[in-house]
Protein backbone atom coordinates (compact mmCIF):
# COMPACT_ATOMS: atom_id res chain seq x y z
CA UNK A 1 0.00 0.00 0.00
CA UNK A 2 0.87 3.79 -0.43
CA UNK A 3 2.25 6.15 2.25
CA UNK A 4 -1.35 7.25 2.73
CA UNK A 5 -2.21 4.16 4.18
CA UNK A 6 -1.32 5.55 7.88
CA UNK A 7 -4.04 8.17 7.37
CA UNK A 8 -7.13 5.91 6.28
CA UNK A 9 -10.14 7.10 8.07
CA UNK A 10 -8.90 10.77 8.68
CA UNK A 11 -10.26 13.48 6.62
CA UNK A 12 -8.15 14.70 3.88
CA UNK A 13 -7.62 17.16 1.29
CA UNK A 14 -4.15 17.32 -0.39
CA UNK A 15 -4.51 13.43 -2.14
CA UNK A 16 -2.25 13.03 -5.15
CA UNK A 17 -3.10 11.65 -8.64
CA UNK A 18 -1.07 8.45 -7.74
CA UNK A 19 -1.84 8.19 -4.62
CA UNK A 20 -5.35 7.12 -5.67
CA UNK A 21 -4.40 5.30 -8.52
CA UNK A 22 -2.70 3.60 -6.16
CA UNK A 23 -6.04 2.88 -4.37
CA UNK A 24 -7.58 1.51 -7.21
CA UNK A 25 -4.40 -0.61 -8.02
CA UNK A 26 -5.32 -2.61 -4.67
CA UNK A 27 -6.13 -6.41 -4.96
CA UNK A 28 -10.11 -6.48 -4.50
CA UNK A 29 -10.16 -7.86 -1.29
CA UNK A 30 -7.70 -5.14 0.58
CA UNK A 31 -9.61 -2.66 -1.18
CA UNK A 32 -12.98 -3.70 -0.27
CA UNK A 33 -11.28 -4.05 3.44
CA UNK A 34 -9.68 -1.45 4.07
CA UNK A 35 -13.15 0.32 2.77
CA UNK A 36 -15.14 -1.49 5.70
CA UNK A 37 -13.09 -0.27 8.01
CA UNK A 38 -12.66 3.16 7.47
CA UNK A 39 -16.32 2.75 6.70
CA UNK A 40 -17.00 0.83 10.57
CA UNK A 41 -14.68 4.42 12.01
CA UNK A 42 -17.80 7.18 11.36
CA UNK A 43 -20.55 5.17 10.36
CA UNK A 44 -23.11 2.05 11.57
CA UNK A 45 -22.21 -0.41 9.29
CA UNK A 46 -26.13 -1.97 9.06
CA UNK A 47 -27.74 1.56 8.55
CA UNK A 48 -28.48 3.06 5.04
CA UNK A 49 -29.70 6.35 4.81
CA UNK A 50 -33.03 6.29 2.13
CA UNK A 51 -33.88 9.18 -0.22
CA UNK A 52 -36.61 9.40 -3.06
CA UNK A 53 -36.00 12.27 -5.88
CA UNK A 54 -39.19 13.28 -7.68
CA UNK A 55 -38.58 15.25 -11.07
CA UNK A 56 -40.13 18.84 -10.44
CA UNK A 57 -39.82 19.84 -13.77
CA UNK A 58 -38.71 16.98 -16.70
CA UNK A 59 -37.32 17.85 -20.31
CA UNK A 60 -36.23 20.94 -22.34
CA UNK A 61 -32.70 21.38 -20.60
CA UNK A 62 -30.12 23.34 -23.32
CA UNK A 63 -27.24 21.15 -22.33
CA UNK A 64 -25.85 19.24 -23.78
CA UNK A 65 -24.45 16.05 -21.48
CA UNK A 66 -24.36 13.51 -23.59
CA UNK A 67 -25.31 10.93 -21.09
CA UNK A 68 -28.99 12.98 -20.24
CA UNK A 69 -32.00 12.24 -21.84
CA UNK A 70 -33.59 15.57 -20.79
CA UNK A 71 -31.68 17.43 -23.06
CA UNK A 72 -33.62 19.63 -25.95
CA UNK A 73 -30.65 18.51 -28.32
CA UNK A 74 -31.86 14.73 -28.29
CA UNK A 75 -34.67 12.36 -29.78
CA UNK A 76 -35.13 10.20 -26.66
CA UNK A 77 -39.26 9.88 -26.13
CA UNK A 78 -39.16 11.91 -23.07
CA UNK A 79 -42.35 13.88 -22.27
CA UNK A 80 -41.52 17.71 -21.38
CA UNK A 81 -43.74 18.67 -17.99
CA UNK A 82 -43.75 22.13 -17.07
CA UNK A 83 -42.76 23.16 -13.28
CA UNK A 84 -44.83 21.21 -11.04
CA UNK A 85 -47.06 22.97 -8.40
CA UNK A 86 -46.16 22.04 -5.16
CA UNK A 87 -49.36 20.62 -3.58
CA UNK A 88 -48.20 18.04 -6.30
CA UNK A 89 -44.68 18.26 -4.91
CA UNK A 90 -46.52 17.78 -1.27
CA UNK A 91 -48.50 14.58 -2.21
CA UNK A 92 -44.85 13.04 -3.81
CA UNK A 93 -43.34 13.70 -0.53
CA UNK A 94 -45.99 12.70 1.85
CA UNK A 95 -46.07 9.55 0.26
CA UNK A 96 -42.04 8.77 0.12
CA UNK A 97 -42.69 10.08 3.54
CA UNK A 98 -44.85 7.46 4.32
CA UNK A 99 -42.54 4.40 2.06
CA UNK A 100 -40.01 5.31 4.65
CA UNK A 101 -37.80 7.89 3.15
CA UNK A 102 -36.35 10.61 5.40
CA UNK A 103 -34.86 12.81 2.52
CA UNK A 104 -36.92 14.31 -0.39
CA UNK A 105 -35.35 15.31 -3.06
CA UNK A 106 -36.09 17.59 -6.07
CA UNK A 107 -34.97 18.05 -9.42
CA UNK A 108 -35.42 20.75 -12.30
CA UNK A 109 -34.28 20.18 -15.53
CA UNK A 110 -32.70 23.68 -16.15
CA UNK A 111 -29.41 25.21 -16.83
CA UNK A 112 -29.87 27.46 -13.99
CA UNK A 113 -33.21 28.26 -12.25
CA UNK A 114 -34.75 31.47 -13.26
CA UNK A 115 -35.53 34.21 -11.07
CA UNK A 116 -39.62 33.86 -11.29
CA UNK A 117 -39.29 30.14 -10.88
CA UNK A 118 -37.46 30.99 -7.08
CA UNK A 119 -40.66 31.75 -5.32
CA UNK A 120 -42.32 28.23 -6.01
CA UNK A 121 -39.10 26.50 -5.38
CA UNK A 122 -38.38 28.05 -1.50
CA UNK A 123 -42.06 27.13 -1.10
CA UNK A 124 -41.61 23.60 -2.08
CA UNK A 125 -38.37 23.39 0.51
CA UNK A 126 -40.68 25.24 3.22
CA UNK A 127 -43.31 22.95 3.15
CA UNK A 128 -41.84 19.72 2.71
CA UNK A 129 -39.80 20.82 5.71
CA UNK A 130 -42.64 20.86 7.65
CA UNK A 131 -43.49 17.30 6.85
CA UNK A 132 -40.30 16.60 8.76
CA UNK A 133 -37.78 15.62 6.34
CA UNK A 134 -34.55 16.73 4.97
CA UNK A 135 -34.69 18.89 1.99
CA UNK A 136 -32.92 18.59 -1.33
CA UNK A 137 -32.30 19.94 -4.47
CA UNK A 138 -30.73 19.82 -7.88
CA UNK A 139 -31.82 23.05 -10.45
CA UNK A 140 -28.56 23.69 -12.34
CA UNK A 141 -26.50 26.51 -11.50
CA UNK A 142 -26.64 29.09 -8.66
CA UNK A 143 -25.95 32.01 -8.67
CA UNK A 144 -24.57 33.16 -4.87
CA UNK A 145 -28.08 35.26 -4.23
CA UNK A 146 -30.21 32.14 -5.68
CA UNK A 147 -28.31 29.99 -3.27
CA UNK A 148 -28.57 32.25 -0.11
CA UNK A 149 -32.54 32.32 -0.93
CA UNK A 150 -32.23 28.47 -1.04
CA UNK A 151 -30.44 28.49 2.21
CA UNK A 152 -32.99 30.80 4.09
CA UNK A 153 -35.94 29.00 3.27
CA UNK A 154 -34.44 26.11 4.83
CA UNK A 155 -33.11 24.45 2.31
CA UNK A 156 -30.78 20.95 3.62
CA UNK A 157 -28.83 20.11 0.77
CA UNK A 158 -27.60 21.13 -2.86
CA UNK A 159 -26.71 18.42 -5.64
CA UNK A 160 -24.50 19.75 -8.43
CA UNK A 161 -22.10 16.79 -9.51
CA UNK A 162 -18.91 17.15 -11.37
CA UNK A 163 -19.81 14.54 -13.60
CA UNK A 164 -16.47 13.36 -14.24
CA UNK A 165 -12.60 14.47 -14.24
CA UNK A 166 -11.35 18.03 -15.60
CA UNK A 167 -9.85 16.04 -18.37
CA UNK A 168 -12.33 14.47 -19.77
CA UNK A 169 -15.42 16.87 -18.84
CA UNK A 170 -15.18 18.37 -22.65
CA UNK A 171 -16.15 14.98 -24.04
CA UNK A 172 -18.89 14.60 -21.88
CA UNK A 173 -20.12 18.42 -22.00
CA UNK A 174 -19.56 21.58 -24.24
CA UNK A 175 -22.03 24.15 -22.80
CA UNK A 176 -21.34 24.98 -19.23
CA UNK A 177 -17.69 24.85 -17.68
CA UNK A 178 -16.35 22.52 -14.65
CA UNK A 179 -15.48 26.27 -13.28
CA UNK A 180 -19.20 26.83 -13.78
CA UNK A 181 -19.94 23.39 -11.91
CA UNK A 182 -17.58 24.33 -8.96
CA UNK A 183 -18.67 28.02 -8.69
CA UNK A 184 -22.15 26.72 -8.20
CA UNK A 185 -20.74 24.32 -5.45
CA UNK A 186 -18.65 27.42 -3.35
CA UNK A 187 -22.26 29.24 -3.61
CA UNK A 188 -23.81 26.48 -2.15
CA UNK A 189 -21.54 26.02 0.77
CA UNK A 190 -20.95 30.16 1.06
CA UNK A 191 -24.47 30.08 1.99
CA UNK A 192 -24.78 27.15 4.37
CA UNK A 193 -25.91 24.75 3.05
CA UNK A 194 -24.52 20.47 2.23
CA UNK A 195 -23.18 19.89 -0.54
CA UNK A 196 -24.24 17.00 -2.79
CA UNK A 197 -21.56 15.65 -5.24
CA UNK A 198 -20.47 13.02 -6.89
CA UNK A 199 -20.30 12.01 -10.70
CA UNK A 200 -21.26 9.31 -13.34
CA UNK A 201 -19.25 6.07 -14.00
CA UNK A 202 -19.03 4.66 -17.39
CA UNK A 203 -19.35 7.36 -19.80
CA UNK A 204 -16.38 5.86 -21.69
CA UNK A 205 -13.68 7.25 -19.29
CA UNK A 206 -10.28 5.85 -17.89
CA UNK A 207 -9.68 4.86 -14.57
CA UNK A 208 -7.52 8.10 -14.48
CA UNK A 209 -10.65 9.95 -14.42
CA UNK A 210 -12.39 8.30 -11.73
CA UNK A 211 -9.56 8.96 -9.59
CA UNK A 212 -9.29 12.22 -10.86
CA UNK A 213 -13.19 12.54 -10.23
CA UNK A 214 -12.65 11.68 -6.72
CA UNK A 215 -9.61 13.67 -6.24
CA UNK A 216 -11.39 16.69 -7.33
CA UNK A 217 -13.92 15.99 -5.12
CA UNK A 218 -11.84 14.84 -2.09
CA UNK A 219 -9.64 18.02 -1.96
CA UNK A 220 -12.40 20.49 -1.88
CA UNK A 221 -11.62 22.76 1.60
CA UNK A 222 -14.93 20.94 2.91
CA UNK A 223 -15.89 17.11 1.53
CA UNK A 224 -19.44 17.13 0.37
CA UNK A 225 -22.22 15.16 2.56
CA UNK A 226 -23.18 13.10 -0.09
CA UNK A 227 -21.60 11.70 -2.91
CA UNK A 228 -23.65 9.92 -5.20
CA UNK A 229 -21.94 7.39 -7.61
CA UNK A 230 -23.70 7.09 -10.87
CA UNK A 231 -23.61 4.37 -13.05
CA UNK A 232 -24.40 5.43 -16.59
CA UNK A 233 -27.95 4.19 -17.65
CA UNK A 234 -27.68 3.91 -21.78
CA UNK A 235 -31.15 5.62 -23.07
CA UNK A 236 -31.93 5.34 -26.93
CA UNK A 237 -31.71 8.83 -28.89
CA UNK A 238 -28.48 9.65 -26.40
CA UNK A 239 -24.84 9.76 -27.89
CA UNK A 240 -24.04 7.58 -24.86
CA UNK A 241 -26.65 4.73 -25.50
CA UNK A 242 -24.29 2.22 -27.36
CA UNK A 243 -21.21 2.56 -24.94
CA UNK A 244 -19.62 -0.51 -23.39
CA UNK A 245 -20.98 -2.05 -20.59
CA UNK A 246 -19.36 -1.18 -17.48
CA UNK A 247 -17.44 -4.02 -15.49
CA UNK A 248 -19.38 -4.45 -12.20
CA UNK A 249 -16.21 -4.74 -10.05
CA UNK A 250 -14.84 -1.22 -11.40
CA UNK A 251 -18.01 0.20 -10.33
CA UNK A 252 -17.46 -1.26 -6.81
CA UNK A 253 -13.84 -0.32 -6.85
CA UNK A 254 -14.91 3.65 -7.40
CA UNK A 255 -17.43 3.09 -4.42
CA UNK A 256 -14.56 1.63 -1.83
CA UNK A 257 -11.96 4.19 -3.34
CA UNK A 258 -14.95 6.87 -2.71
CA UNK A 259 -15.51 5.68 1.20
CA UNK A 260 -11.71 5.79 1.70
CA UNK A 261 -10.97 9.11 0.98
CA UNK A 262 -13.80 10.62 1.97
CA UNK A 263 -14.67 8.69 5.09
CA UNK A 264 -17.04 11.13 7.02
CA UNK A 265 -19.50 11.35 3.68
CA UNK A 266 -22.49 9.26 2.44
CA UNK A 267 -21.29 7.41 -0.40
CA UNK A 268 -24.73 6.96 -2.50
CA UNK A 269 -25.69 4.10 -4.51
CA UNK A 270 -27.45 6.27 -6.87
CA UNK A 271 -28.49 6.05 -10.88
CA UNK A 272 -27.99 2.47 -12.44
CA UNK A 273 -29.17 0.33 -9.50
CA UNK A 274 -32.21 -1.00 -11.57
CA UNK A 275 -29.83 -3.02 -13.93
CA UNK A 276 -27.50 -4.42 -10.74
CA UNK A 277 -28.28 -7.49 -9.06
CA UNK A 278 -29.12 -8.21 -5.28
CA UNK A 279 -24.99 -8.94 -5.05
CA UNK A 280 -23.94 -6.19 -6.77
CA UNK A 281 -25.53 -3.48 -4.55
CA UNK A 282 -24.62 -6.05 -1.48
CA UNK A 283 -21.04 -5.44 -2.81
CA UNK A 284 -21.41 -1.87 -2.83
CA UNK A 285 -22.91 -1.61 0.67
CA UNK A 286 -20.17 -3.66 1.96
CA UNK A 287 -17.53 -1.14 0.32
CA UNK A 288 -19.12 1.47 1.70
CA UNK A 289 -22.40 3.19 -0.03
CA UNK A 290 -24.71 4.03 2.53
CA UNK A 291 -27.36 6.05 0.91
CA UNK A 292 -29.50 5.05 -1.82
CA UNK A 293 -32.61 6.53 -3.91
CA UNK A 294 -35.71 4.29 -3.70
CA UNK A 295 -39.29 4.59 -5.56
CA UNK A 296 -40.51 4.09 -8.69
CA UNK A 297 -38.02 6.70 -10.60
CA UNK A 298 -34.94 8.21 -10.86
CA UNK A 299 -35.30 11.40 -12.48
CA UNK A 300 -36.70 10.16 -16.09
CA UNK A 301 -35.04 6.58 -15.79
CA UNK A 302 -36.04 3.53 -13.52
CA UNK A 303 -34.96 2.82 -9.89
CA UNK A 304 -35.88 -0.03 -8.08
CA UNK A 305 -39.07 -0.14 -6.38
CA UNK A 306 -39.08 0.35 -2.49
CA UNK A 307 -40.77 -2.81 -1.35
CA UNK A 308 -37.66 -4.44 -3.60
CA UNK A 309 -35.02 -2.32 -1.50
CA UNK A 310 -36.71 -3.37 1.92
CA UNK A 311 -36.67 -7.12 1.21
CA UNK A 312 -32.97 -6.56 -0.09
CA UNK A 313 -32.35 -5.06 3.06
CA UNK A 314 -34.27 -7.41 5.36
CA UNK A 315 -31.77 -9.88 3.89
CA UNK A 316 -28.60 -8.32 4.27
CA UNK A 317 -29.41 -6.97 8.15
CA UNK A 318 -29.45 -3.39 7.07
CA UNK A 319 -31.76 -1.12 8.46
CA UNK A 320 -33.07 2.30 6.82
CA UNK A 321 -31.28 5.74 8.86
CA UNK A 322 -33.21 7.28 11.11
CA UNK A 323 -33.81 11.14 10.10
CA UNK A 324 -32.82 12.95 13.95
CA UNK A 325 -33.40 16.96 14.17
CA UNK A 326 -31.66 18.99 17.12
CA UNK A 327 -32.88 21.51 19.32
CA UNK A 328 -29.54 22.34 20.08
CA UNK A 329 -25.60 21.37 19.36
CA UNK A 330 -24.97 19.31 22.87
CA UNK A 331 -27.25 16.81 21.68
CA UNK A 332 -25.76 16.32 18.43
CA UNK A 333 -22.47 15.63 20.52
CA UNK A 334 -24.33 13.48 22.91
CA UNK A 335 -25.79 11.21 19.63
CA UNK A 336 -22.30 11.56 18.28
CA UNK A 337 -20.64 10.02 21.41
CA UNK A 338 -22.97 7.43 21.79
CA UNK A 339 -22.45 6.46 18.40
CA UNK A 340 -19.05 6.18 18.85
CA UNK A 341 -19.17 4.32 21.96
CA UNK A 342 -21.48 1.66 20.46
CA UNK A 343 -19.20 1.53 17.32
CA UNK A 344 -15.95 0.18 20.06
CA UNK A 345 -17.60 -2.47 21.57
CA UNK A 346 -18.62 -3.52 18.17
CA UNK A 347 -16.45 -7.15 17.87
CA UNK A 348 -15.81 -5.91 14.07
CA UNK A 349 -14.83 -2.95 14.71
CA UNK A 350 -11.23 -2.13 13.62
CA UNK A 351 -9.45 1.08 13.99
CA UNK A 352 -7.25 1.63 10.78
CA UNK A 353 -6.41 5.01 12.20
CA UNK A 354 -4.09 2.84 14.82
CA UNK A 355 -3.06 0.07 12.53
Amino acid sequence: MSSASSTYGEVRHDWSRQQVLDLFALPFNDLLFTAQMVHRQHFDANRVQVSTLCSIKTGACPEDCTYCPQSARYDTGLEREKLMKVEKVLEEARAAKASGATRFCMGAAWRSPKNKDMPYVTQMVKEVKALGMETCMTLGMLSDEQAKGLAEAGLDYYNHNLDTSPEYYGDIITTRTYEDRLNTLANVRAAGMKVCAGGIIGLGEEEKDRAGLLMQLANLSEHPESVPINMLVKVAGTPLENNEDLDPFEFIRCIAVARIMMPKSHVRLSAGRESMNDEMQSLAFLAGANSIFYGEKLLTTGNPEANEDMQLFKRLGIKPEEYQQYEDESAVEAELQAKISEQESDPFFYDAAKA
